[in-house]
C-alpha cells in the first residue's frame, strides 16, 4: 500500500469544482477544502509507488489546478 497526500494550489473560485473532479478519481480517498497556504488537499492510496505517481500526474493535469506539492507517507501500516 502506498500513501500519500497531495497539496494543490488552484485558480481562483475553482476550488469546489477540483475538490468534485478528485473525488471523482478511484485512487483519491479524501479530497478536502483548506484555509491557508493551498487550496485543496487529496488523499491518495495506490497499490504501489508506480500507480501513486500516475495518480499525482492525473491530478496535476486537471483544468484549475495552478501547482502542487506531493507528500510520500513513509511506511504506512
Amino acid at each position: 500500500m502506498h500513501i500519500g497526500f497531495i497539496l494543490l494550489n488552484c485558480d481562483l473560485g475553482a476550488e469546489e469544482y477540483v475538490v468534485d473532479e478528485l473525488k471523482q478519481m478511484s485512487n483519491v480517498t479524501n479530497a478536502y477544502l483548506t484555509f491557508g497556504a493551498y487550496d485543496v488537499i487529496a488523499e491518495v492510496h495506490t497499490d504501489n509507488q508506480d500507480k501513486f505517481e500516475k495518480t499525482v500526474s492525473a491530478i496535476r493535469k486537471l483544468s484549475r489546478v495552478v501547482s502542487t506539492m506531493t507528500l510520500n507517507v513513509i511506511n504506512p501500516k
